[in-house]
């Protein structure tokens, strides 16, 4: 089967396509035709070995997001039957409950084999089924950017029905927990640098935007819209340059969930304004199986539908890899593993 792995050396320039055996599963194992792949920042990083040591060891098959078809399955396998339409969950061993070590470190795509191969033999309980009105682009986009916002405004977090939320961008998190916060009934304000992008986030239904170009010290203008009262919750995915204005504009007692640094990993805030105001800071790393279910009953009920940017094909992930890190997309960017 065809693959794509990093071979020899960490970095971009070490990912090509490859053949491997194909997998057989033994029991309590499932085999998948992957039809799908999409792409995260976190894939980015685990080129170039960002994670340290839990990216795991060489050759890698890369990508930790994608849906297949159950083709075969081993002895005992109950949960999927071949046919069904499933997810790989990020996390294989976390299923549900509080997270720990060995629950956190069996990620997809590093240190485990990613989706980026033809046919993946997984654990059964390592799968979810996925919403029957989803093609397979929208499908793989499931397991890391849908669930990390669900995650952090219905699992770690308490979002209700009028509440403030600001969400940073118009990546797969930032337009999933738009979806989601509205869903929940919240008032969702969102920050993008482009005021085409403002438009598509206005009719997909943030109620309030903001153009972070325009307004560099955007966290005012946000402030404004809250009456001065501040955010019950923001979605904070710059990191190093965003945290200190999101500070600047949650209400005492609100959350931020830290889930990404695209502007930079490093901290240079005035940490004062999270013990004053009773700000609970949260890292959210993507969830747990039962969490995702739970995402997916909601998605069903309310028809939600993952917005994908383009969809590359299996050969083109370096090229899909790349438009990726140019920032140009709005939603997810996907890959097509073939017919």
């Amino acid at each position: 089967m065809r693959v794509f792995q990093i071979q020899d050396d960490w970095g971009f320039d070490h990912l090509s396509l490859a053949t491997r055996p194909e997998p057989k599963p033994g029991p309590g194992q499932v085999l998948l035709r992957m039809k799908a792949a999409s792409l995260n920042y976190r894939d980015l990083f685990v080129l170039d070995r960002g994670y340290g040591g839990f990216t795991g060891t060489l050759p890698l098959v890369p990508v930790s997001d994608g849906v297949g078809e159950v083709i075969e399955t081993g002895a005992g396998v109950t949960r999927v039957a071949v046919g069904d339409r499933v997810c790989p969950m990020f996390f294989q061993n976390w299923i549900g409950g509080e997270p720990d070590l060995e629950r956190l470190t069996a990620s997809l795509g590093g240190p485990i084999d990613g989706t980026m191969a033809e046919l993946m033999c997984v654990p059964e309980q390592g799968l979810a089924k996925v919403p029957a009105h989803l093609d397979d682009a929208q499908a793989a986009t499931l397991p890391c950017a849908a669930l990390t916002a669900w995650s952090a405004l219905a699992v770690c977090g308490t979002t209700r029905p009028g509440d403030r939320v600001l969400v940073q961008g118009s990546g797969g998190v930032a337009l999933f927990a738009l979806s989601f916060a509205k869903l929940m009934g919240a008032h969702v304000t969102v920050i993008s640098s482009s005021d085409e992008k403002i438009e598509r986030l206005r009719a997909m239904g943030a109620d309030a935007t903001i153009n972070y170009r325009a307004h560099p010290q955007w966290s005012k203008p946000a402030r404004e819209i809250t009456g001065g009262r501040g955010f019950d919750h923001i979605v904070e995915l710059g990191g190093e340059k965003t945290l200190p204005q999101s500070l600047r504009c949650i209400r005492p007692g609100g959350v931020v969930s830290m889930i990404g640094v695209l502007s930079g990993s490093s901290m240079s805030t005035a940490l004062g304004l999270v013990i004053t105001r009773h700000v609970r800071l949260q890292g959210i790393t993507v969830g747990h199986r039962d969490g995702f279910e739970a995402m997916v009953r909601a998605i069903e009920q309310h028809a939600i539908e993952p917005v994908v940017d383009r969809v590359f094909e299996f050969d083109a992930l370096k090229e899909a890899l790349s438009y990726l890190k140019s920032g140009a997309h709005f939603g997810k960017v996907c890959i097509r593993h073939g017919a």
